[in-house]
């Protein structure tokens, strides 16, 4: 249901870019050192700079190799990774100059990331940090010696260089990698809303279940004694009228009892995983000859506007009962020349069902598919919830539309891939 980039939290994500940052700043800092050594414009403690820039680059393969383990990143070590960056800084500051040093402002990206992706406690403990770490460097540090009036003026054109070059690196990381690190935190809020959605509905739907198998035990006596007394009236009035109607009674009590049986039988289906392979065209059609017995009133056209050869596909027998449940929506709108359509592309299959009833109130729009929620006088605000439910586990959606003529379109796509309860292609 996820991609792998879904799949990988978004700490783990957070601490794989802290690691490029920190890769990316190591370079500028070593081609910094270099360079001074290079051009011997600054007498500085090489050795004590090597050291730390080499704890610095260990530090980062460190925590490549801690990225790549199967244990979660906790906001603890992250605060931690966070917290050994501005310890480093404020090292390699003492060793260059102090406070003077124009890259001393790089104490604002950490602690920007912090604000960012970790808690206010945590970050007021890491501002704490490097303010005391920026405190100190005015204080002690290894102060820079000068010799000359023009290597005076150069270093400060180099000092001015290095405060262009501190800001552009600095606006570079605020703005991609803690927009990107914000982004992965959203979308990780974003995917555990969506499951907690996701579960509340399994919940709705185990409550509904529960009741459904309790009813369809008890339907089972009055419809064998409606059965019972319809065959003793039609043996006894002989009267043709009533003879029709009786009939119709009768082939409903039928259905109802087939229907039932039909429940026992899917559930048993569906606990050996018997799925029976067919094209979308025979599992429509049969869908629409099982739903023309249940609702004879209504009329409809059928249509295959799909190009090449029909899909096929395994639908569960849940598939089945939501195709029946929009239809069934569709006839209660407007029983009279449905108008129902099948078409597919290289990734999905999509039955679309058009009534010319009043349509979708826009008032009410968003609450379509709630349970318990209908806009007719009967019924029980289930048969949408149950069918998107349906859909949903399948991989495919339930869609419903206004249609810029009249009436409602309804549109159910499903996948063209194997998935949950459809077949390979």
């Amino acid at each position: 249901m996820y991609g792998p980039t879904q799949l990988l939290s978004a700490s783990r994500q957070n601490l794989w870019r802290l690691t490029l940052i920190r890769v990316l700043v190591l370079a500028a800092q070593a081609g910094s050192v270099g360079f001074a050594y290079l051009s011997d414009l600054l007498p500085l403690p090489w050795l004590a700079l090597s050291i730390t820039l080499a704890i610095s680059a260990a530090f980062c393969a460190l925590t490549a190799l801690r990225a790549q383990g199967p244990w979660p990143v906790t906001e603890q070590e992250y605060a931690l990774q966070l917290a050994g960056d501005l310890i480093i800084h404020s090292v390699l500051l003492y060793y260059a100059g102090g406070s003077t040093n124009p890259f001393v402002s790089y104490y604002l990206v950490p602690l920007t990331i912090a604000a960012a992706t970790l808690p206010w406690l945590y970050s007021m403990a890491l501002s704490g940090l490097a303010l005391s770490g920026y405190t100190g460097l005015l204080i002690w540090y290894h102060p820079l010696a000068l010799h000359g009036v023009e290597h005076e003026a150069m270093l400060i054109s180099l000092h001015l260089f290095g405060m262009w070059l501190n800001f552009a690196l600095s606006a570079a990381f605020i703005t991609f990698f803690v927009v990107k690190m914000a982004g992965a935190l959203r979308s990780q809020d974003r995917l555990q809303a969506e499951r907690r959605e996701e579960g509340m509905r399994d919940q709705q739907l185990l409550a509904v279940a529960t009741q459904a198998a309790g009813a369809a035990h008890e339907l089972g006596t009055p419809l064998s004694t409606m059965s019972v007394l319809i065959k003793e009236l039609r043996q006894e009035h002989p009267d043709p009228m009533l003879q029709e109607d009786l009939a119709v009674l009768q082939e409903q009590v039928k259905l109802c009892k087939e229907s039932l049986q039909q429940l026992v039988r899917a559930a048993e289906a569906d606990r050996r995983q018997a799925l029976q392979e067919q094209t979308a065209r025979e599992w429509l059609e049969s869908v629409l000859r099982r739903w023309h017995l249940m609702r004879p009133e209504a009329s409809y056209r059928f249509q295959i506007i799909g190009v090449g050869a029909t899909p096929r596909l395994m639908p569960p027998t849940d598939l089945t009962q939501s195709l029946l449940n929009l239809l069934n929506n569709a006839a209660d709108a407007c029983p009279d020349k449905l108008d129902i359509q099948l078409d597919w592309d290289a990734q999905w299959i999509t039955f679309s069902i058009r009534d010319h009833g009043v349509g979708v109130p826009l008032a009410i729009a968003e609450q379509l598919g709630r349970p318990f929620f209908t806009t007719k006088g009967k019924g029980f605000g289930l048969g949408l919830f149950l069918s998107q439910a349906s859909v949903t586990r399948a991989g495919g959606s339930v869609k419903l539309y206004n249609h810029e003529e009249g009436g409602t379109l309804t549109e159910l796509r499903l996948p063209r891939v194997i998935g949950a309860g459809l077949g390979p292609i």
